[in-house]
């Protein structure tokens, strides 16, 4: 990305505030006339003293203090002046920063909110890395704002005011003046091409980092339970060591280049000097030893957006590159979740599958030819071992992910017709690991229905058999939902299905965290909620198999089995294995013996 593709990027987010932009500007053109006083003082100060040194007979004191006094007076006058400026300039310019830094994050949320999941299951989306380009992005994004308007803006316009001055003052001395600046930005140009594939590797580096930190913090269980500490922190540290190599390097090149860019601006300096010295001594018209100073001060003030260039050179250079990819993400058009119209008044709930075929974006082949009906009212479940299928039969059917090829028809109409927002308003969806909220149990359960009252929330969490515990709990619903056990989390899950009170259900090991007894309860519960309502299960749990109306036996990808229970177990292959096996690890022999 380019400077003008940066700015073109931002302009949208900064256009909102105009009234702030022109009043830092104008803010801006007063406080570079008031960087122009000393320089004009000075010189006329130096010619007037020199002039008062000249008198034959001597000088007045008179004379001096007058001249003291006036000195003074505009110096003092013009640094409360400036000081008035720079405070509003950089209030003015530091509001601008934190509401446009608002908008982005705001922004960047929103267009997450919207795309489909198959971009966060894409490579180099995995959380940490995501996060790390939206926070980089937003942190540097919202610096390029605040170092245009509140440091570059200021220092260039200056920079120009102080050029007009020396060019109405002597052409010589301007031009000299001039030719430095398109050297210095020439060694900067060479300066950005030579490093931007550093920062590149270092910006990688970085996402690499945050990933790394984040699966220590989300695997310490097991970490501590194998006693891996120190395998992690060896990961940890190669990383770093890639990234303090690239650092190290980077920056070894920018001190060279900003050393030689500091040459240049020493070298204008005396050049001027030089020159303004020759031009008193040969009584050139308009010169004096006034100007000498004069022009020093005056290229000072051209010199100085070049000294700050060091330090905004490289925040711009760090923000075309996290721009990058956090406008990657906000221009992501095609991550979008397609979304259709239809909306029927109510829904039955036939599901059919033809021919699909389907694979994630990571290359892994999930489904191929899968024919499924579901017909309304009707349980099914759907059986067959880990990495079967049966998992992304319900994401297809709950439209996260859109298969590669074939149809899924829901009632009669393309899925990828109906509205989504819709759809999945009257759909219920427990999983076997369900994300628990930073809130209290009540803010959890109504999750499911934002506007159920708190006597909804209690008759979810008892038909969830969750409700006895909760009262037991010193601050009863009102306590955060995360210090709940796994098990309790799961019944929360739970309680915001039939608080949603949908007429499709899609059970992925709705019980597969909890006991034999609160198994027992929530089956007894969903088994109430089953009734006249299209269902579709997933689970090893025989127990809720075999009440199924029809089953499904998905094998690598395919169906390979269909029918009830009872026909697919005499059909013998996948469903009679997982069935006999599930058996065998219960020891339903000695619990029948022991039952008899």
């Amino acid at each position: 990305m380019s400077v003008f593709g940066l700015l073109r990027n931002l302009l949208p987010y900064v256009m909102p505030y105009r009234w702030l932009i022109g009043i830092t500007i104008a803010l801006t053109f007063v406080g570079s006339l008031m960087a122009q006083v000393n320089a004009v003082v000075l010189d006329r100060a130096v010619d007037a003293i020199n002039a008062l040194l000249q008198q034959e007979g001597g000088f007045l004191w008179s004379h001096a203090a007058r001249i003291l006094v006036t000195i003074s007076c505009i110096l003092l006058g013009k640094e409360v002046v400036a000081s008035l400026v720079t405070f509003f300039q950089r209030y003015f310019g530091e509001r601008l920063r934190i509401l446009v830094s608002r908008d982005l994050s705001l922004r960047v949320v929103s267009r997450i909110l919207s795309f489909r999941m198959a971009f966060f299951s894409a490579d180099g989306n995995e959380t940490g890395k995501l996060q790390s380009r939206i926070d980089r992005g937003i942190m540097s994004l919202s610096n390029t704002v605040n170092n245009f308007f509140i440091e570059i803006l200021p220092l260039f316009t200056s920079a120009v005011l102080a050029l007009i001055l020396m060019f109405a003052a002597n052409v010589y001395v301007g031009l000299v003046a001039l030719c430095i600046v398109p050297l210095y930005f020439w060694v900067t140009n060479i300066q950005a091409k030579r490093m931007k594939g550093g920062r590149r590797s270092i910006f990688a580096s970085h996402q690499s980092v945050s990933q790394g930190i984040l699966n220590i913090i989300e695997s310490i269980t097991v970490i501590k339970s194998f006693n891996r500490e120190q395998i992690e922190a060896d990961r940890q540290a190669a990383i770093q060591d890639g990234l303090t190599g690239q650092q190290l390097s980077t920056r070894r090149q920018s001190f060279m280049f900003n050393g030689l860019k500091s040459f240049l601006e020493q070298i204008g300096t005396v050049l001027i000097i030089i020159l303004t010295a020759y031009l008193v001594l040969i009584d050139y018209p308009g010169m004096s030893i006034g100007k000498i100073m004069y022009h020093v001060m005056l290229f000072a003030n051209v010199s100085a957006p070049i000294r700050q260039l060091h330090r905004i050179y490289d925040d711009l250079n760090d923000a075309l590159i996290y721009a990058e990819g956090f406008f990657g993400i906000l221009q992501a058009d095609n991550e979008v979740e397609d979304t259709g119209s239809y909306r029927p008044e109510s829904v039955r709930g036939d599901f059919v599958m033809q021919n699909v075929d389907f694979t994630y974006s990571n290359g892994t082949k999930a489904l191929t030819d899968v024919c499924l009906t579901i017909p309304n009212g009707k349980i099914t479940a759907l059986v067959g071992l880990s990495g079967a299928g049966k998992s992304t039969v319900v994401n297809l059917l709950d439209k996260f992910y859109h298969p590669q090829s074939g149809s899924i028809t829901l009632d009669g109409t393309s899925l990828s017709d109906w509205d989504t927002q819709w759809l999945r308003d009257h759909v219920g969806l427990v999983l076997q690991k369900n994300h628990i909220f930073d809130g209290t149990i009540e803010e959890n359960i109504r999750y499911g229905n934002p506007h159920a009252t708190h006597e909804d929330v209690i008759a979810a969490a008892r038909q969830a058999y969750l409700y006895d515990q909760v009262v037991a709990l010193p601050s009863g619903f009102q306590t955060s939902a995360l210090q709940l056990s796994g098990g309790q989390q799961q019944r929360v899950a739970i309680a915001r299905m039939f608080i949603k009170n949908p007429p499709i259900i899609f059970l992925d090991e709705p019980t597969a965290s909890l006991d034999a007894i609160a198994t027992e309860q929530i089956k007894a519960s969903i088994d109430a909620i089953k009734r006249g309502r299209t269902v579709i299960i997933i689970s090893h749990n025989i127990g809720q198999i075999i009440d199924a109306d029809q089953i499904y036996v998905l094998q690598q990808g395919r169906v390979v089995q269909s029918g009830t229970p009872d026909e697919v177990y005499r059909q013998g292959g996948v469903y009679k294995d997982i069935f006999d096996a599930s058996a065998r690890s219960m020891n339903a022999d000695k619990i029948a013996q022991t039952m008899g």
